[in-house]
């Protein structure tokens, strides 16, 4: 390794040390000969990979002995080499001193630490005008060590470098050396190698030592993926995306990821791997399952001790082997012991009824150590003491609750035939009782039936219906068993329910029942007997006499008398319930609305925003208002951006006891520093003070390990003026106006605890599956700058003026009233579908006009009375603005939402037209009221002076005596008051429109923003303007 000096004379060289000396090493020189060594140690720094250590081997120096080789003592007595310079008695010094040739081995950005001394001018007498206290720093890139001679211009300067302190001459005595070590990086580097010089102007130094090293991320295994050794990026801020690869016995469930830092450490890493089938995770590693031991399925789990009754031989095992005799469903995990088939069932006994059997049984002895028990019942058909002759039943015997699969230990079969012997056979049966079958699982029963009675009778129709009588018929039993001898009939009065019944016999089909009273409801039954007795009764059929005959037709449905009567009666109830909910909701409207007209005080109760900034100790305010979450509870699963303080990622959160979410996860980067912390975690304590549906919601925090995360909820609509810009014309009115009234009720929330936003726009406001709104990005301060654009400074960035009130610009007044006029720029911004505030005009200019009154023209088929409202919220006075309560109740009122939906817009064109159809008839006030069905309004434009057309276009000179027309009209009419003036201001836009036309036409379109300002400027209330860009530069005109 070769050092060159050179100063502005000649130069000579001297001979290169042992070659054992060069590479990764501190090396120290000394001129001492009873020094015989070299003290140099290995230096490998944990993230930092060393290029080259030394001092200077060997150097060229001038022939007026610019740069020395020297040795000195250091403050214990021991000798270190250094290089010198000190010549501070001449002017205009320019020693050189230059490395060998580095090799970059990879590295994009380098470091040199440098340790020196400095001795101080002021120690030295007559030296002032030459001595200096500092040198340069200069590096060559090459791509070969072939530079023999040091070539000035070829170099580059990094920095200059000064001692933090200097020696005197005392130091000198006492033997005290003060060491300087300063580091600098340099990149990016592009060629194979590079040079390093130190140029001298004139100072008293000695270069003790200089390490040259690159930083890189170390060699890593994180969830059972590896990570290679990875060299930074070139910039200071760069990360540099690296992939890993899964260990071995193990596969991708997520692509491993992970990204490396420019300081050399890895960040959060994304995706993992599993260990396969049969290997569990140990010390960071797949290894094989134990013997008696497996593990089924590729997840995170370990392996698992073979369940009971099963056994294992080998390592690695994925499933367990049964014991003989024990058996595993198909449906059986891994995990579940192996089982056997049940027992036989137990006690059965049989109940003969005729030609009905009931069955009861017990549950076997012995299930089989499974849950999954039922039962099975065979019936078969015997002849007389002969069990060899027996045959299936057939389908015509029926089994309540069923025949097969009984999961109850009893049965009642029916349909079977009188006199008949039957065997009933109980098999008990489980998962595995298919894999073998045997008869120890069954009991059986054989009985003999009896003479039976008739089934039920299964229709029963009332024909005819009078005052007095009803006329019965009805269809002979599906199972007579036998001759029918006679029909049992049996009715009562409803309300009587079988407490008094009267009974009527017949061999006939059919009967009259009479003596009954009219206008009585009346329930009957009949069965059939045979020579077994009687059958079961049919089921009830319910019959109202009447007072004028009727034929009955159906199959015993309500008589039409009680239908009507049943549904007069709903209707009427349905009826009062519906007058008594109008009632109540009026009630609460009018009194929802009186209450928003009122200015909101805070009262005792309700709950007030803490400002987190106020605490002593700001992790007091994380703790009393974020909620702490294990880091283990957190997935991430994919980097969706970066911001100031680290990634912003997704991924899912799995709380024990509730169910897995999406989540948003903001990461803190890692070498933060305590304020970058408190501002990061400063955040979550304020988000952690709301609750309400529009207000993104925190979840929590992880500040227990590293990194430091906030978790909210997960929007996957991301930020409204972005998704507005994408759905651009797909979304009604109505759903327009429900965004604005859902953000407006989360303002009003955040006005309600006294916490001022500052930074209300589109960008901040994020939209979730189901289109609600919600306002985000809390817990920035700012400061206002001098700066011509006018922009408060925060550290998320600049917030642009375009959204800020003017009182907030000129004298930082930030209040609710400041929120509501960014809210006004934010209802433009949604009904333009996202469409940048005053487009391309300068911050200075926007300024200037807001000043001067000019104010945001309507956006495309955005309706009139949006529109007033938006102007309402940039009123000058923040005192005339309305509250966010009004203006969440006027977007929730029923009337004024019928206005909206109506979606009443300025057109693109002039609307007063002489060819245009509404007013091409129109040629006085009466008509043009007429056309717009306000002529009842008549004479309140008479009385007000309004006569002519003309009168009412130059209604702008003074719009403030229009207000005298409604000061008489009821509250409960305000909204059609309201709409009535949002028509008065169409009409006036259309001749505005007509009058520019014309102006345009005939004067050209530069004339055109003159005439919008000369023509809007009067007007008070509807100051709006065509700012910075004409109409068909934009979607708003």
């Amino acid at each position: 390794m070769h050092l060159v000096t050179e100063s502005d004379s000649q130069s000579r060289t001297r001979m290169p040390m042992p070659p054992d000396v060069v590479g990764s090493h501190k090396l120290g020189f000394f001129r001492d000969s009873s020094y015989s060594g070299y003290p140099w140690d290995t230096d490998y720094e944990f993230l930092h990979e060393t290029l080259s250590d030394f001092v200077f081997c060997h150097p060229k120096i001038t022939e007026t002995g610019m740069w020395e080789e020297v040795s000195i003592m250091d403050e214990k007595n021991t000798p270190i080499r250094t290089y010198q310079v000190c010549n501070v008695m001449e002017p205009s010094q320019n020693n050189w001193l230059r490395t060998d040739w580095i090799t970059r081995e990879g590295a994009q950005r380098v470091y040199i630490e440098i340790k020196f001394t400095l001795r101080d001018c002021n120690s030295l007498p007559g030296v002032m005008g030459t001595c200096k206290e500092t040198f340069n720093l200069y590096y060559y890139e090459s791509d070969n060590d072939k530079e023999r001679f040091i070539r000035e211009s070829q170099f580059a300067k990094i920095d200059t470098i000064a001692a933090d302190e200097s020696f005197t001459q005392v130091d000198i005595g006492d033997r005290i050396m003060k060491l300087n070590t300063e580091i600098r990086d340099v990149g990016p580097l592009s060629k194979k190698g590079f040079y390093l010089a130190f140029q001298d102007v004139g100072a008293c130094i000695a270069l003790v030592s200089v390490r040259v090293f690159y930083k890189k991320c170390p060699l890593t295994v994180r969830n059972l993926a590896q990570f290679p050794d990875t060299v930074t990026g070139a910039d200071t801020s760069s990360l540099v995306e690296v992939r890993g690869s899964c260990v071995n016995n193990s596969e991708e469930k997520d692509v491993p990821k992970m990204y490396c830092g420019a300081d050399g450490e890895w960040l959060v890493p994304i995706g993992n791997c599993l260990c396969n089938a049969g290997h569990e995770e140990r010390n960071g590693e797949c290894q094989a399952c134990k013997i008696g031991y497996y593990k089924a399925l590729s997840t995170d789990a370990a392996c698992a001790k073979c369940p009971p009754h099963s056994y294992s031989v080998w390592e690695g095992a994925t499933s367990c082997t049964c014991d003989r005799g024990f058996f595993r469903a198909d449906n059986d995990a891994a995990s579940m012991p192996c089982t056997r088939p049940p027992s036989a069932p137990l006690n059965l006994i049989s109940n003969v009824n005729e030609t009905s059997v009931n069955l009861e049984w017990s549950s076997p002895q012995n299930t089989g150590g499974r849950q999954d028990i039922s039962y099975n019942v065979v019936c078969k058909k015997c002849g007389a003491g002969d069990s060899s002759k027996c045959r299936p039943c057939g389908s015509g015997v029926h089994y309540t609750p069923q025949q097969n699969g009984l999961k109850t230990t009893k049965v009642s079969i029916t349909d079977l035939l009188a006199h008949t012997n039957y065997t009933f056979e109980i098999w008990a049966v489980n998962g595995v009782s298919k894999y073998n079958p045997s008869p120890d699982q069954s009991v059986s029963v054989t009985v003999t039936t009896n003479q039976a009675a008739p089934s039920s009778i299964a229709l029963v129709q009332a024909k005819e219906v009078t005052r007095y009588s009803v006329a019965l018929a009805w269809l002979e039993p599906d199972r007579p068993n036998g001759v029918i001898l006679e029909y049992e009939v049996k009715y009562y009065e409803k309300d009587q329910n079988e407490r008094s019944y009267r009974i009527v016999r017949t061999a006939a089909r059919n009967t009259d029942i009479k003596g009954l009273n009219p206008l009585t409801s009346y329930v009957f039954h009949v069965r059939a007997r045979t020579a077994a007795g009687y059958g079961d009764f049919s089921e009830p059929l319910e019959v109202t006499t009447n007072t004028v005959p009727s034929r009955i037709i159906g199959d015993g449905a309500n008589s039409t008398v009680l239908l009507v009567s049943v549904s007069g009666s709903v209707v009427l109830v349905v009826i009062l319930i519906a007058a008594f909910v109008i009632s109540r909701r009026r009630s609460k409207y009018s009194k929802a609305k009186q209450e928003a007209d009122e200015e909101k005080h805070l009262n005792q109760g309700v709950r007030t925003y803490v400002d987190p900034f106020t605490y002593e100790d700001p992790n007091q305010a994380v703790r009393e208002f974020a909620k702490e979450i294990d880091a283990s509870c957190i997935k991430i699963e994919k980097v969706i951006g970066v911001g100031e303080f680290g990634e912003v990622c997704s991924g899912r959160l799995k709380v024990p006891g509730k169910r897995e979410i999406y989540v948003a996860i903001k990461t803190l980067k890692a070498g933060y520093t305590d304020k970058q912390r408190r501002d990061f975690l400063s955040e979550a304590s304020i988000m952690g003070q709301f609750d309400h549906p529009n207000i993104i919601h925190l979840e929590g925090v992880v500040t227990k390990c590293k990194p430091v995360m906030i978790i909210t909820e997960y929007m996957e609509n991301g930020s409204l003026d972005a998704f507005l810009r994408k759905n651009d014309g797909r979304f009604t009115v109505i759903q327009l106006v429900g965004m604005l009234r859902g953000i407006g009720s989360g303002m009003k929330y955040l006005s309600d605890m006294s916490y001022v936003h500052r930074d209300l726009a589109a960008r901040n406001i994020l939209v979730n599956s189901n289109l609600v709104c919600k306002v985000s990005d809390f817990g920035m301060s700012r400061v206002l700058e001098d700066d011509p654009e006018a922009a408060y400074t925060t550290r998320g960035g600049k917030i642009p003026i375009r959204w800020t009130a003017p009182e907030a610009i000129a004298y930082r007044k930030f209040t609710s009233a400041s929120d509501v006029w960014s809210y006004g720029i934010v209802m433009w911004e949604v009904m333009s579908y996202g469409e940048r505030p005053y487009w391309d005009m300068s911050n200075q200019d926007v300024i200037k006009a807001i000043e001067e009154g000019y104010r945001l023209p309507p956006p495309m088929d955005c309706p009139i009375a949006l529109h007033q409202l938006m102007l309402d919220c940039w009123q000058k006075e923040r005192s005339d603005r309305p509250k966010f309560g009004q203006i969440s109740c006027y977007l929730t009122d029923n009337c004024c939402l019928s206005i909206l939906s109506r979606s009443i817009s300025r057109p693109n064109t002039a609307l007063l037209d002489p060819s245009s159809p509404e007013f091409s008839a129109v040629v006085s006030v009466g008509d043009w009221l007429q056309a717009i069905k306000m002529d009842r309004y008549k004479d309140n434009f008479t009385a007000a002076g309004y006569t002519t057309l003309e009168a009412v276009v130059h209604m702008n000179q003074d719009y403030k005596s229009a207000n005298t027309l409604s000061k008489n009209v009821p509250p409960k009419y305000k909204c059609v008051a309201l709409s009535f003036f949002y028509l008065i201001d169409g009409l006036y836009y259309s001749l505005l429109g007509s009058t520019l036309e014309m102006v345009t036409k005939a004067e050209g379109s530069q004339h055109e923003l003159k005439l919008y300002k000369f023509l809007f400027r009067p007007f008070p209330g509807f100051e709006s303007a065509y700012h910075g860009k004409r109409p068909e530069q934009s979607k708003s005109k």
